[in-house]
């Protein structure tokens, strides 16, 4: 029988069912470089912002679309040479609070144009702060900020709303992750990479598997509801043996979600990786190995893949959502708040909002002098605003990220399901990207028929592959600036 939603997964809750075959001749033959996806269009189609357009957007948002909201930390104690972000490296704690002042300034100049039901604040159903390192912020500070969003929105009680932070478990005061919990947080992500020594110091992040072990522990203890690890594979003097020995260790100490990034080499783009010796770095059949032994090893440990390196344990939100066909997937990631408008504040932060006949994504200057300017502007002349690039999507390119994204969370489009939503014939319209699906098809990687496109078991690694397909925008000028999937 047809579920009633389409995308709701026929595979049950037996993770052993989730199991994305790992197949190395395929991955050699389709892997390619491409974007994450956590926009359609990508960020590579900003343009410049018209003067005034940020202001009519916040206006005539839907009123009753609760809000995701996004603060982004740029502050970082220590370079962590694998990274491939803007970050600042600083020690001085009065960065935070001339910091944090913004973005309370900045906050008051959008929720001034936000129009709400009767009067009250707008709803908030899902808050993340990233970075750099969130806890940079002190204690007292992460509370002020708490406190002043309480003014300004509305919060869902902490057992319905997804309020996560990420953290650098050497950063961490004695008592950071309790005031966190009692603020209302409920989700943490910590950065582990990697528990070899040689690793650690080959790419400047070097802590212990007992301090690892110790937070997870304390924030069990405390209540928080999902914990996230980060390892990355392919760093310099990682082994596939090394690497599948700090997965077993983080099996043994059990979060609900991981996420296994690929490293991605590219120090003529990113300057802290030019620490790191190409000679230091595995061979690309060794990545191979390490990624397949670590789907292995996660999967039989009883983890549900979910896509694009993350892996869920079954009774996890995440994994719950794609079973149930709900999952989404915006700039924070995959995400159980598919029906909020997102809402970013800081250095670089986006946003993503829609109206009844528009959808915008917005980005703040990503130069921290450069959005503080702006922000000391906007005090004296209300026409400025924080955003200074915009992507307008049409019809036809939210038609081509609903399709992406449910082939990236769901592994699947159904062709009844996107006529009745768009109002047109899918099998005509995507005629040639179903002809180039072809050599898929004959791999097995996906299968297709007049219902739609499912990607298959052995195609799921390569999913990203899939939906690139379907991406009008990837021309030979894009492809250069993207990874490899894989």
């Amino acid at each position: 029988m047809q579920p009633d939603n389409p995308y709701a997964s026929t595979r049950g809750s037996i993770t052993s069912k989730q199991l994305p075959a790992f197949d190395e001749a395929m991955i050699q033959k389709y892997n390619r470089s491409g974007p994450r996806y956590t926009s359609y269009p990508t960020a590579l189609e900003f343009t410049p912002i018209p003067v005034d357009l940020e202001t009519k957007i916040l206006k005539n948002r839907e009123a009753r679309a609760p809000l995701s909201l996004y603060f982004h930390i740029p502050f970082c104690r220590h370079l962590c040479y694998y990274c491939a972000c803007n970050k600042i490296i600083t020690k001085k704690n009065s960065d935070s609070g001339d910091y944090l002042e913004y973005l309370i300034a900045e906050i008051k100049l959008k929720r001034r144009l936000l129009t709400t039901e009767g009067g009250k604040n707008p709803v908030v159903k899902q808050l993340h702060l990233g970075g750099g390192t969130p806890t940079f912020l002190r204690d007292e500070e992460m509370v002020q900020l708490w406190e002043f969003l309480q003014t300004q929105f509305e919060f869902l009680p902490e057992d319905e709303g997804d309020y996560s932070i990420e953290i650098d478990p050497r950063e961490l005061s004695g008592n950071t992750l309790k005031v966190l919990r009692d603020l209302g947080f409920n989700r943490i992500s910590l950065g582990v990479q990697d528990l070899d020594e040689s690793v650690q110091i080959a790419v400047n992040r070097v802590h212990s598997a007992e301090l690892i072990k110790n937070v997870l522990t304390e924030a069990r203890e405390l209540g928080f509801h999902s914990i996230n690890i980060d390892l990355i594979y392919g760093l310099p003097h990682q082994t596939p043996e090394t690497l599948e020995q700090t997965v077993r260790r983080i099996i043994e100490m059990a979060p609900d979600r991981l996420s296994v990034f690929n490293y991605a080499h590219l120090p003529e783009r990113f300057k802290a990786q030019r620490q790191i010796k190409e000679a230091d770095l595995p061979s690309p059949a060794a990545k191979l190995t390490m990624l397949g032994n670590t789907i292995n090893t996660l999967t039989e440990a009883g983890y549900q893949y979910i896509g694009i390196d993350h892996f869920a344990k079954p009774d996890d939100e995440l994994a719950v959502a794609q079973r149930e066909g709900k999952l989404h997937r915006n700039f924070q990631g995959y995400t159980i708040m598919g029906d909020c408008d997102l809402l970013g504040f800081g250095v670089s932060s986006i946003s993503q909002i829609a109206n009844a006949n528009n959808r915008y994504i917005l980005q703040n200057d990503t130069d921290l002098q450069a959005y503080q300017a702006t922000i000391d502007a906007a005090q004296h002349n209300l026409a400025i605003m924080p955003a200074v690039k915009v992507i307008k999507t049409s019809i036809k390119d939210r038609l081509r990220e609903y399709v992406i994204m449910n082939l990236l969370c769901h592994d699947y489009i159904d062709f009844k399901d996107i006529n009745q939503k768009f109002g047109i014939d899918a099998i005509t319209y995507f005629i040639d990207e179903i002809a180039q699906l072809g050599a898929m098809q004959e791999d097995r990687l996906i299968d297709m028929d007049a219902a739609g496109i499912r990607v298959l078991p052995k195609g799921r690694l390569l999913g990203r592959n899939v939906a690139m397909v379907f991406d009008e925008y990837l021309d030979k000028k894009h492809k250069n600036r993207f990874s490899k999937v894989i």
